[in-house]
């Protein structure tokens, strides 16, 4: 079944977080995952959330998503990433 990482991002160093863009996407082909949204604007439609920067990641199950953000080749980048930026991350399954 399919899964989807889903975060919202808040950038606090734009140049550092720009690199960290740049290293993800070999990171993810190892995994099977693709980017669904990345980043693009949002509108509220209901309620008060505003996300500065929103991604959701989409992997062939929950276990590939997790093994991919556990993973060796994605320790590096995430580590750049979370110096860059604060985020809350969740992982939840398809239909």
């Amino acid at each position: 079944m399919a899964a989807y990482i889903i975060v919202e991002v808040n950038v606090t160093d734009q140049a550092l977080y720009d690199d960290y863009k740049k290293l993800v996407p070999p990171t993810l082909e190892l995994y099977g995952g693709t980017f669904v949204v990345r980043g693009g604007e949002t509108e509220t439609l209901e309620g008060d959330w505003n996300p500065g920067r929103f991604v959701i990641l989409q992997f062939e199950s929950v276990e590939r998503a997790k093994a991919w953000w556990a993973s060796e080749e994605y320790r590096a980048p995430k580590q750049l990433r979370q110096r860059a930026s604060s985020a809350r991350m969740i992982v939840a399954e398809g239909v």
